[in-house]
């Protein structure tokens, strides 16, 4: 199973969406990854929202590159929301307990 996750730096006050198949591991390597672009100038990302994105990496791919395509922060701090509802085109995804 691939997820879709959501990461958030108090430091850098952003918000990070990516996917993985182990999300603690992905959160790890975000944390302790320098060769990172985005993510390796900070080392305090902490877990915000995770989703079952299927069990092809390349739905997950597809469905982090729509939602980075948005470039939308009202959409991410509604995914990072547990009452919202994922629907149309994001109605795939499953909420996972963090």
């Amino acid at each position: 199973m691939f997820y879709l996750y959501i990461l958030h730096s108090v430091t850098a006050n952003k918000y990070y969406v990516g996917h993985a198949e182990n999300v603690q591991e992905a959160l790890a390597y975000h944390n302790t990854g320098t060769e990172q672009k985005y993510t390796g100038k900070f080392q305090d990302w902490t877990l915000q929202a995770a989703f079952e994105a299927g069990k092809e990496k390349s739905g997950a791919l597809e469905m982090e590159k729509f939602i980075n395509k948005q470039k939308n922060i009202k959409l991410v701090l509604k995914l990072v929301d547990p009452a919202f509802v994922p629907a149309d085109k994001l109605a795939t995804l499953v909420r996972v307990a963090l």
